[in-house]
């Protein structure tokens, strides 16, 4: 019989692979609230917003980054210095 203490059980990532994966998370999460709102209530009346700097720039730009953040997090190699 094998001993529990013979082969402790690994993670996949080092702690701080995962503290930069949550930031990623966030920032993409972050990316897709700034994507939401600007509806318009008629649907007979164009409404403008939908064409704002925030949406068609920002939001998409910082969705880009935050998947940029979560494969650097997965791709990250922790035994390295």
């Amino acid at each position: 019989m094998k001993n529990k203490n013979e082969n402790p059980q690994e993670f996949l990532f080092d702690k701080v692979n995962y503290k930069i994966l949550l930031i990623g998370i966030a920032v993409i999460a972050l990316g897709f609230i700034l994507m939401s709102g600007g509806g318009s209530d008629d649907p007979n009346v164009f409404n403008e917003d939908v064409f704002s700097f925030r949406r068609i720039r920002l939001a998409p730009t910082t969705v880009l980054i935050g998947f940029g953040i979560t494969i650097y997090a997965i791709l990250k190699n922790p035994k390295k210095a």
